[in-house]
């Protein structure tokens, strides 16, 4: 039974590149429309509540178009990065289930589950190396940890591996005694067979891309002559200069 299971995972395709190219074309619509959406969601006030006056003030950002551009940019990145970051799980996902049967795990914590030479691996996916803090990194120990004996209690006899992997950068010392930690073209190669993998997904993503963003950056440009108009009336004095003060109490007052 065990030899013939091994037959069939070694048996089993590898992913094409036009299968490859096809999710990525069709999926990645998704991530543009999601990123336009936020950024035409967006009102300052949200914004100015989420970032922090002190720094801005540090970094002596005294002109209202300039440290609106910035509140604006550094709160986009780190959402695009949540929303990207999504878009390549379930092309993980799909990179996987061509290549080893791999499926959506349901345990908690755990983004992927699959087979392949006799072990039964466990995967929690993140975008890249330096995702989490010393208090995260323990969570997701426990939730391999709590996986792994469910697994072990209904699979007897199976060897079960929790992997982190990062969907880019590098860590040269993937052994982290619980767990492996596979990042970028190790990672892309584990769930795929294919070593190649990695460069192979940088050119699809760029398909059409100026075309796609062009109305990203047709409503971001609003957003920042809008945002500075309205800074400038709620947080700027006659002469123009910045009324610190009123934009910290507005951040960071407590309420009467």
């Amino acid at each position: 039974m065990k030899c013939s299971s091994l037959k069939k995972e070694h048996l089993m395709p590898k992913i094409k590149k036009q299968q490859m190219v096809e999710f990525i074309e069709k999926n990645i619509q998704a991530f543009h429309d999601k990123r336009l959406a936020r950024l035409c969601g967006l009102q300052l006030h949200r914004i100015l509540k989420r970032k922090n006056p002190y720094l801005f003030r540090a970094k002596a950002l005294n002109v209202a178009q300039d440290l609106v551009k910035t509140i604006l940019d550094a709160y986009l990145s780190s959402q695009e990065e949540g929303i990207f970051g999504g878009f390549l799980e379930e092309f993980a996902l799909f990179i996987c289930s061509r290549s080893y049967g791999g499926v959506k795990s349901s345990a908690e914590g755990v983004d992927l589950e699959f087979s392949k030479d006799g072990v039964r691996y466990i995967v929690s996916i993140k975008s890249g190396p330096n995702w989490g803090n010393s208090r995260q990194i323990a969570r997701m120990k426990d939730d391999f940890r709590r996986a792994k004996r469910i697994l072990g209690s209904n699979v007897s006899g199976t060897k079960v591996i929790a992997v982190n992997g990062c969907c880019y950068g590098k860590d040269d010392k993937p052994d982290k005694g619980e767990y492996l930690k596979y990042c970028g073209q190790r990672f892309w190669e584990f769930i795929s067979g294919d070593e190649n993998l990695y460069t192979e997904i940088i050119e699809p993503l760029g398909h059409m891309a100026k075309e796609k963003n062009e109305k990203f950056l047709e409503e971001y440009d609003k957003a920042v002559n809008r945002f500075g108009r309205e800074f400038t009336i709620h947080y700027c004095a006659s002469d123009g200069s910045i009324l610190w003060d009123k934009l910290v109490k507005f951040n960071s007052r407590k309420k009467s």
